[in-house]
């Protein structure tokens, strides 16, 4: 997965058995942790703690997964299929649109989003499918851990395992999607109802 900074990157050194975080912290907390310890400094470079620390995406954003963009990426097209999360009418008309994917073709998701406030740790992607109200699949994949974003990596951007859509009489119609993005402790930090409809290659 690309950009990806994982939380448990400083590996099997004793490091990471003198410094377990034991309660979540905010940023400003971990920056001054034992500012004084060089090798703690060393393992909170690792996790992304720097000093360029994007600002929040706008003044008071409580969000600390900031979803921006997310891209459906079907073979059998030229281009991506974009969906802009930047505004909540755009999250809202997604739930009414059918984008078409012809049976058989191999696609798959590439997410872009920013963390911020504090380290976001265990981010899953949970996709529920159905047709016609009947549930046909479920997609859950770890995402990653993450620290919030610096001015030299503004976004993280991951794709999923690729898959094939399905086809045949039956198999060709519109499903829709419910796809949320939540972390360890349980937080959603978004929910998406959209949609694709099969269509006969």
């Amino acid at each position: 997965m690309a950009d990806e900074t994982e939380f448990n990157g400083v590996g099997d050194q004793p490091i990471q058995d003198r410094y377990k975080v034991s309660a979540k912290k905010t940023l400003d907390e971990y920056k001054n942790l034992d500012a004084e310890d060089e090798s703690l400094a060393k393992w909170k470079e690792s996790l992304g703690l720097s000093a360029d620390v994007l600002p929040l995406e706008f003044p008071g954003d409580k969000r600390k997964v900031v979803v921006q963009k997310m891209m459906l990426i079907v073979d059998t097209e030229p281009e991506p299929i974009v969906f802009d999360l930047t505004n909540e009418q755009t999250i809202k008309e997604l739930a009414s649109k059918r984008y078409k994917v012809k049976e058989k073709s191999n696609y798959k998701l590439r997410i872009q989003f920013k963390v911020q406030h504090e380290i976001i740790t265990g981010i899953r992607y949970v996709q529920y499918i159905k047709k016609a109200s009947i549930a046909v699949d479920k997609i859950d994949d770890h995402l990653g851990s993450y620290a919030p974003n610096t001015k030299t990596k503004p976004y993280y951007e991951v794709e999923l395992p690729e898959s094939e859509a399905p086809s045949g009489f039956l198999a060709r119609g519109n499903y829709s999607a419910v796809s949320k993005f939540i972390d360890d402790d349980n937080t959603t930090h978004l929910t998406l109802n959209w949609g694709v409809e099969i269509t006969k290659r």
